[in-house]
């Protein structure tokens, strides 16, 4: 249950998440039994989300969605707020160069954020998805953007992290990825072992702009059955060269502060 928000604008956008929660259009019932406001104040709150655009309202099923407006605002907001947009040229040519997977990734609140991918190869798939969020201490991108922050950015970063075992090969102590953070640090690259997914792992490189702040990270993801740890190797001036040309080109851009 979401907590009570202040303001009209802070309940509307609480009404707009329980919304987007259900994944499929939604019938008020159903939002009421979800919804912390009483019957009367919600309504208020979905008719007003309704005239302004935020919400659609099928008169035929009854049944309530995400709005046009609401989408056309997401769209504004995704080419502005993340790197997708200047990254793709460089992340197309080097799926391209390379013939494998290719993740881009920023990170928000200590997770991982993956707002693009570029799959070359349909014999193997990951978790990683457009849009989706993973931990950031057993992923390639995650662990390359926590070696690249600021000690006051990491340290809070690093308090986010559950430290779940995913597989045996999962860091499941704050002490054992400090260690390899060190090391990202100094060869300028991080890998996945299968940290998150058996079978799957990846090199990656963090995006930073000329200015020296850190503001992503991409990776070449690939299967066990493709490549091992060692061959991955071969891509490092790939990814090296990629993640240079998109920080730089990102630099003239306003994007958010890694947090």
């Amino acid at each position: 249950m979401n907590k009570p928000m202040d303001g009209t604008v802070g309940k509307a956008l609480s009404v707009l998440d329980e919304v987007a929660s259900f994944g499929r259009p939604v019938k008020f019932a159903e939002l009421q039994t979800r919804s912390i406001y009483p019957k009367a104040t919600l309504y208020r709150l979905v008719q007003t989300l309704v005239s302004q655009g935020m919400l659609f309202h099928d008169d035929d099923t009854g049944s309530y969605s995400l709005g046009i407006r609401l989408v056309k605002l997401a769209h504004s907001a995704w080419k502005q707020a993340t790197l997708a947009t200047v990254a793709r040229p460089y992340v197309d040519a080097l799926a391209a160069q390379v013939g494998e997977t290719i993740h881009l990734a920023q990170m928000e609140a200590g997770q991982i954020l993956f707002v693009d991918k570029q799959k070359m190869s349909d014999r193997f798939e990951t978790l990683a998805q457009t849009g989706l969020v993973a931990p950031a201490y057993c992923t390639g991108v995650g662990k390359a953007i926590l070696a690249n922050m600021t000690p006051e950015r990491r340290e809070r970063a690093l308090k986010q992290q559950l430290f779940l075992d995913y597989t045996p090969n999962t860091h499941t102590s704050l002490e054992s990825l400090l260690g390899e953070l060190e090391t990202i640090r100094a060869e300028g690259v991080a890998y996945d072992r299968e940290e998150h997914e058996i079978g799957i792992i990846s090199i990656a490189a963090p995006i930073v702009t000329q200015g020296g702040r850190v503001i992503g990270a991409l990776s070449i993801a690939t299967s066990t059955t493709r490549h091992s740890l060692e061959s991955l190797t071969k891509f490092k001036s790939g990814v090296l060269e990629t993640t240079k040309r998109i920080g730089d080109e990102a630099t003239a851009w306003q994007f958010p502060t890694v947090n």
